[in-house]
C-alpha cells in the first residue's frame, strides 16, 4: 500500500442498519472501526431497537431523525439499503467509506487482516488515470509505474472520486446467475486496483464503497426504486444506477473511479430463487438503462456534480421516462436529491 498519511478527521464511515443486532457485526469491525466517527442509520422499516457495542464514536440516525432533517421529501425513500443515504447526506468529512452490515474484515493471501478503510482512502487520495489504461494496473502502487508508450502529458493522473472495494465469499451476482450456481463463491483475493476508463460503465454495488464526499458527494443518489423492492442486494438496483449516475459526473469533471482492492468477507444471505420474481424486473430494465448512460451527453455548462445530477435529471424524463414510469420517479427523486443536498449543506 502507498504511504498515505490518513487523517481520522477527514473519514466517516457510513453504516446502514438493516438487522438490530449490530454487536457481531462491529465487533469484527473494531480494530478497524474504532479510530473514525461513524454514521449509523437504522432502516425506518426496523421495528426494534439497534445493539450496538461500546467502544465507537458513533452517531445513530433513526425514522424521527430522517424525518426532521428531510421534511416533507415525497419523492427520496430512505428504506432497505438506501438508509445509508441519508448517512452520506448528513456527513460533514471530505471522505465517506459505506461497507454493508453482512460484511467482516476479509484476509489476505498471507493471511493479513485487510484494512478496508485505509486501502479506500489510499485509492481516494493517489491520483486515477482514466484517459489511458496502464497495463500494469495502478501505476502508483509501490512496485509498479508506469508502462512503455504511456504519454508523460498524462502521468500525473487527475483526483480519484471513488473507490469500489470487492469481496470475497458470496459474490455479487444477480439473482439468476446465484440461482442457477448456488454453490459459486468467490475464493480469489486478486491484490490489484485499477482505474476505469472513462465512457466504460460499471455495475457499482454500495456492499464496499469509498467516495470523496467534496468532489462527487451529490452524485451518489437513491433514485431508482423497483416496484417490489425487498432488502437483500438481489433485490434491488439503486446502488447500480447510482453508480452510472457518478461515473457518468466523474467522466465529465475528469475525475477518476477506481475497482479492486479493498476486499471484505461477505457473509450469507437470503434466497435466491426466492428473489427472483422481485430482481427480473431490474434485470430487464438494464438493457435500456445502459446504452442510454453510454450515450448521455452532459453540457459544459455543468461544472459541479449538483449540476451534472439535475442534468442527467431531464435526460432520464425525456429519454428513458418513456420506457417505464418507474424512471419518471427517478428524475424526480434525482432534482429532489440535488435539493435537499444543499439545503442540508447550508443548515
Amino acid at each position: 500500500m502507498s504511504q498515505v498519511i490518513i487523517n481520522d478527521n477527514e473519514v466517516d464511515i457510513v453504516i446502514g442498519a438493516l438487522h438490530s443486532n449490530l454487536t457481531p457485526f462491529m465487533n469484527e469491525w473494531k480494530s478497524i472501526f474504532s479510530r473514525f466517527h461513524l454514521i449509523i442509520v437504522k432502516d425506518p422499516a426496523l421495528k426494534e431497537e439497534l445493539q450496538i457495542p461500546e467502544g465507537f464514536s458513533a452517531d445513530v440516525y433513526t425514522n424521527s431523525e430522517i424525518e426532521r432533517v428531510v421534511g416533507s421529501s415525497t419523492s427520496i425513500r430512505f428504506s432497505g439499503y438506501a438508509c445509508r443515504y441519508f448517512g452520506f447526506l448528513v456527513s460533514k468529512k471530505k471522505y465517506v467509506v459505506c461497507i454493508d452490515d453482512d460484511c467482516v474484515p476479509a484476509k489476505d493471501d498471507a493471511g493479513n487482516v485487510v484494512d478496508a478503510v485505509a486501502q479506500h482512502i489510499v485509492n481516494l487520495k493517489t491520483p486515477a488515470t482514466p484517459f489511458f489504461f496502464n497495463t500494469l494496473y495502478d501505476p502508483f502502487r509501490k512496485g509498479a509505474d508506469f508502462v512503455r508508450g504511456y504519454p508523460f502529458s498524462l502521468r500525473s493522473g487527475v483526483d480519484c472520486a471513488l473507490s469500489c472495494g470487492l469481496w470475497l465469499n458470496l459474490a455479487d451476482l444477480d439473482a439468476p446467475t446465484q440461482a442457477l450456481k448456488p454453490t459459486q463463491r468467490n475464493s480469489r483475493y486478486v491484490d490489484a486496483v485499477l482505474t476505469v476508463p472513462t465512457r466504460a460503465m460499471l455495475p457499482v454495488s454500495g456492499i464496499n464503497i469509498a467516495f470523496n464526499r467534496e468532489l462527487v458527494g451529490p452524485a451518489l443518489v437513491p433514485a431508482l426504486v423497483l416496484a417490489g423492492e425487498g432488502k437483500l442486494r438481489w433485490e434491488t438496483v439503486e446502488d447500480i444506477w447510482c453508480g452510472l449516475c457518478v461515473k457518468i459526473v466523474c467522466d465529465h469533471l475528469s475525475l477518476g473511479v477506481k475497482s479492486g482492492l479493498p476486499y471484505v468477507w461477505r457473509n450469507e444471505r437470503g434466497n435466491a430463487i426466492d428473489s427472483l420474481k422481485k430482481e427480473w424486473e431490474g434485470v430487464k430494465l438494464m438493457e435500456d438503462v445502459v446504452p442510454f448512460f453510454q450515450s448521455v451527453k452532459l453540457p459544459q455548462s455543468a461544472t459541479t456534480a449538483e449540476d451534472c445530477v439535475i442534468e442527467m435529471a431531464k435526460s432520464v424524463k425525456e429519454q428513458l421516462g418513456k420506457v417505464d414510469p418507474m424512471f419518471l420517479k427517478a428524475a424526480d427523486a434525482m432534482a429532489e436529491w440535488v435539493k435537499l443536498w444543499k439545503s442540508v449543506g447550508s443548515a
